[in-house]
């Protein structure tokens, strides 16, 4: 029989009220064809923290981190201040990953605006990335190869921050180049590094930049957002996934995390939790509750 958790932290989900702040990709520019699992119109609408606890279907969720849910720019710091007064209401989220552009020469100024507020734990500014593995951003304003990365790393440490990373598999080993240079700064990877390609080939590439960056050991990795285009969520597909990404970085440095409500367009949440507690079966105990609760909970500094 396999055991659900006792407790979990989801380490990354989305909130939204469509009518506070202006996210364009759930509206007005909304374009399934630019969207990693296509067609998403079932998620385009308000979805506060009583949807999403709703969601859980009983499941043991003790608190939560928000990640950015790529408003309009010029109100991310005005959707760190919603997330904050729905915390005071709902009593969720519990931590908050805010967008900079880390990039911006008044990074600095935004970064202390966001920090003043207590929930905030991370920052996710994206690198410029390709559409596809064939493709290419070497060397262009905003890609790995970007100068201005080194400053934009080390204002976050200045800042007590961390970066939460989030780049296709293709990418991963140049992220692993860039983060050599910042041992101090905690870093989590997005979405088991986003394996879309389950070919023996591209499975080759993921897992070689997955061990690029499992060896800088400030690095960690979420066990979230594994569906793929055009496809229900199987076990069949993500047990090995899930199961390699744990190898790679060791127990220690995953956490679970649910993208949800994206993930709700493949899996329920209780489905998504029953399948992942299987694809952690082989662990024992102390590794379990590390990658449900633990980790999350010591790298966002729950109080």
């Amino acid at each position: 029989m396999i055991a659900l958790p006792e407790a979990i932290v989801d380490s990354h989900h989305h909130l939204w009220d469509l009518k506070q702040i202006s996210y364009p990709w759930l509206g007005p520019e909304y374009d399934a064809s630019k969207f990693f699992l296509g067609e998403y119109k079932g998620f385009c609408q308000d979805y506060f923290p009583d949807y999403f606890r709703a969601s859980w279907g009983g499941m043991p969720v003790l608190a939560s981190v928000h990640v950015e849910a790529e408003c309009d720019r010029s109100q991310a710091l005005a959707e760190t201040a919603w997330l904050h007064e729905q915390a005071g209401t709902s009593h969720l989220p519990n931590a908050v990953v805010a967008y900079v552009d880390l990039l911006a020469p008044d990074a600095d100024a935004h970064l202390a605006q966001h920090r003043a507020y207590p929930m905030v734990r991370s920052v996710r500014f994206k690198p410029t990335t390709s559409r596809r593995a064939d493709q290419t951003v070497r060397g262009l304003p905003g890609s790995l190869q970007d100068e201005r990365w080194s400053r934009g790393l080390s204002l976050l440490s200045k800042h007590g921050l961390a970066w939460d990373l989030r780049v296709p598999f293709w990418h991963l080993a140049e992220a692993a180049v860039v983060l050599q240079g910042h041992p101090e700064l905690p870093v989590v990877l997005e979405h088991t590094g986003m394996p879309w390609d389950r070919s023996d080939a591209g499975l080759a590439i993921w897992r070689k930049g997955m061990e690029a960056l499992a060896a800088l050991p400030n690095v960690h990795v979420k066990l979230s957002e594994l569906c793929l285009r055009d496809r229900p969520w199987l076990l069949a597909d993500n047990l090995p996934v899930i199961r390699e990404a744990v190898s790679i970085f060791g127990w220690q440095r995953c956490m679970f995390g649910s993208n949800f409500p994206v993930t709700g367009l493949r899996i329920s949440y209780p489905a998504l939790i029953m399948a992942m507690a299987e694809a952690l079966a082989h662990l024992d105990d102390q590794a379990r509750r590390a990658i449900w609760c633990d980790n999350a909970s010591n790298f966002y500094r729950f109080s």
